[in-house]
């Protein structure tokens, strides 16, 4: 399935400010990635992306599991088809890469 081209929109918690949509460029399974161009909801959970970065450079995973989670809590993703009920999403500039699934992330 191409992937390239499509619009995947990012909103804000329950869907209702929109934080930006995601055109995508490249897919590279199961990863895919594209331009980011932020909405008017952005500037409220970008601390929260920059943030996510800098954690996983830091290698420190247990503090970026708790962002990674507050970042799920507080946006949600539509794709093409409808909802994506779980994804992991980083944002640097204008740039988003992600992953996501059809179904529920399992909680350990």
């Amino acid at each position: 399935m191409g992937f390239d081209g499509e619009v995947w929109c990012v909103h804000g918690a329950h869907g209702r400010e929109d934080v930006g949509e995601i055109v995508v460029d490249e897919a590279d399974f199961p990863w895919l990635s594209g331009h980011f161009t932020a909405g008017p909801g952005y500037d409220a959970v970008e601390p929260l992306f920059t943030r996510e970065l800098a954690l996983m450079e830091e290698e420190d995973w247990q503090e970026w599991e708790a962002v990674a989670v507050e970042i799920r809590r507080r946006v949600s993703m539509t794709s093409p088809r409808g909802p994506v009920p779980e994804f992991l999403l980083h944002i640097e500039g204008d740039r988003a890469w992600f992953r996501w699934s059809d179904e529920p992330f399992e909680d350990d």
